[in-house]
């Protein structure tokens, strides 16, 4: 091939639908007619930095291809099986090979290098579908009899294998029957739906509020995770999630009013008030606790009047990591209101950035470099307001004035807009990159301000530490006290063991350095180790005591979830079951 030929050479990624019922199926992201390729210039990184050429570029790895099959014996009897099929119908209990993996591993990088090699670990025995809440009241109410597992699947976007069936048992897919609507109250401003709604399907009853409950206006919840358009309400409450719009809105726990839960010992449910000085509060007891008390029946948010016309973007670059994180901590602390999205990235990011969204090679660069915003030490900020018009109006000016103050040069709304249009869409890029070898996963995790920087130097050195490797970094989830600092990095990797000690290296230090173990993804049962060495012991018997109490007989979501079942974690060096 002449050398023109090969610099013109760009993979041909996947643009196939996966087989039906494949592992392939399983592991890709979202639809499974939609995807996402890096671009030329992005393609061009990632041969220098992994020093890859084009001919790795030619042969894929193993794709997941294969029709799901394997040999993992259904350990329930048929007895207890017929019990589950009479409360709920036989339709509604699957016991096939890719019904019981399916629901068994989420979107974290060991489930999908997992898949990949068709390595089949710590599935349900049956999945059952449940119509209702008499039908969970009645499915716990036996599996406690019986002692057998429960586990809850929602959207299946969990990244901390918090879904994965460690001791077998049933695990109740709950999008299934369980996403409807139960109350909208306008005059509260709340609505109550069912644990299983997807994130598309509530936004859109929000949307469409006049035409389906004869409101006044059209609302929004507010809450817009990356996975939103493949995760549900559940999986946002139950760890303690974030949208990409919480600066303004909140995190999940938040917008959470009141809910109800089926545990082994009953029920628990709060109840719609504002505010309470009811002694500890059981809602906040309950979120976070991610099926190891109990399974969500239903929650109540608070809803937002939707007003996407009064939404103002921009976006600034700055000259240094510095300036910007000290506009984006003057911002959040001068009191004249919140952005909604605000995202600031490092040096790193930022040079990514500006290949993904095209603006690497244009005139806005090289006006930005002749500015003294040089490629490898500026770092772009880019957000939107949410709100009433003259508070967005407010909200915008304030910005613009702290980040001219720090010397930033204002980039315009176009390339939040470009950003916007993708922020959904990133997650499809993980099977271009892994059917070649290369590996993209994130850890974040929460931070104070005076820690921000000692924090972020810390673990990216770590990152860094491990030779052609791409960390790139950004703030978001804002608060005047601190932020959320989220990691992508990006290897050349395709071992399961590789992978792991690098990432638990990772976690490692994340707590050496001092920041919370995760600010919105949960723990699961692949952070779980951590979280006592962070919160402390006493801390971690409550959680223990509460567990005693709701499930005595240890079945919601057991094998180390949130650090409980002691002794039966998921040893993070070695992939296995202590």
């Amino acid at each position: 091939m002449s050398k023109k030929e090969d610099a013109e050479f760009y993979p041909d990624w996947c643009e196939e639908a996966p087989p039906e019922e494949s592992y392939r199926s399983i592991l890709k992201w979202g639809d499974p007619n939609e995807f996402k390729h890096p671009n030329k210039k992005l393609y061009k990184l990632m041969k220098q930095v992994f020093e890859m050429t084009d001919d790795d570029f030619k042969t894929t790895q193993k794709m997941g291809l294969e029709k799901v099959s394997y040999n993992k014996s259904i350990n329930l009897s048929k007895e207890q099986i017929k019990v589950f099929e009479n409360i709920v119908g036989s339709e509604n209990v699957k016991k096939d090979d890719y019904s019981r993996l399916q629901i068994a591993y989420g979107k974290t990088m060991i489930d999908l290098m997992r898949l990949r090699e068709g390595i089949v670990e710590n599935v349900p025995d049956i999945v059952i579908h449940p119509r209702s809440k008499e039908d969970i009241e009645k499915i716990v109410k036996y599996c406690n009899e019986q002692k057998i597992p429960v586990y809850v699947y929602g959207g299946g976007s969990s990244v901390t294998r918090g879904v994965e069936c460690v001791k077998g048992g049933v695990s109740l897919d709950m999008r299934v029957h369980m996403n409807k609507v139960l109350k909208f109250n306008e005059e509260n401003q709340t609505i109550t739906v069912e644990a299983g709604m997807s994130g598309p399907d509530l936004e859109k009853t929000l949307n469409n509020a006049q035409k389906l409950f004869n409101a006044k206006r059209a609302y929004t919840c507010g809450h817009f995770p990356q996975s939103f358009e493949y995760s549900a309400v559940g999986g946002w409450v139950v760890t303690r999630g974030a949208g990409q719009n919480s600066t303004y809105f909140g995190k999940i726990e938040d917008i959470v009013i009141c809910q109800e839960y089926v545990t082994p010992v009953g029920i628990i449910k709060t109840d719609e008030y504002p505010a309470v000085a009811t002694g500890p509060s059981i809602d906040e007891i309950m979120m976070g606790s991610e099926g190891t008390f109990g399974v969500l029946i239903s929650a109540t948010l608070k809803i937002f009047r939707y007003m996407p016309e009064n939404q103002r973007k921009f976006s600034y670059i700055f000259k240094t990591w510095e300036d910007g994180r000290n506009a984006t901590r003057e911002i959040m602390q001068a009191q004249f209101g919140y952005p909604s999205v605000f995202r600031l990235s490092d040096p790193e990011e930022t040079d990514i950035a500006m290949k993904l969204y095209g603006v690497e090679g244009t005139p806005v660069d090289k006006i930005m470099s002749l500015r003294g915003y040089k490629t490898g030490q500026r770092c772009l900020m880019l957000g939107f307001t949410d709100g009433e018009k003259r508070f967005t109006k407010v909200v915008k000016k304030n910005i613009n004035k702290i980040c001219k103050k720090y010397g930033a040069m204002y980039t315009t709304g176009y390339v939040t807009e470009g950003w916007e249009k993708g922020r959904f869409k990133d997650p499809y890029m993980r099977e271009d990159l892994q059917d070649y070898g290369i590996m993209t996963d994130t850890l974040e995790c929460a931070v104070s301000w005076d820690k921000m920087e000692y924090v972020y130097e810390g673990v990216r050195k770590y990152c860094k530490s491990r030779p052609n490797t791409i960390c790139m970094t950004h703030i978001s989830h804002f608060y005047p006290q601190g932020a959320n600092l989220y990691f992508i990095f990006i290897a050349k990797i395709n071992e399961i063991d590789e992978y792991l000690t690098y990432q638990y290296g990772i976690l490692d230090n994340i707590q050496k350095y001092g920041a919370a173990m995760s600010h919105h993804h949960g723990i699961g049962k692949m952070t779980a180790p951590w979280l006592e060495g962070q919160i402390g012991k006493n801390q971690m018997d409550v959680f223990r005591a509460l567990k005693r109490h709701f499930d005595p007989n240890g079945i919601m979501n057991p094998g180390g979830t949130i650090g409980l079942d002691q002794g039966q974690f998921i040893d993070p060096r070695h992939n296995k079951a202590k």
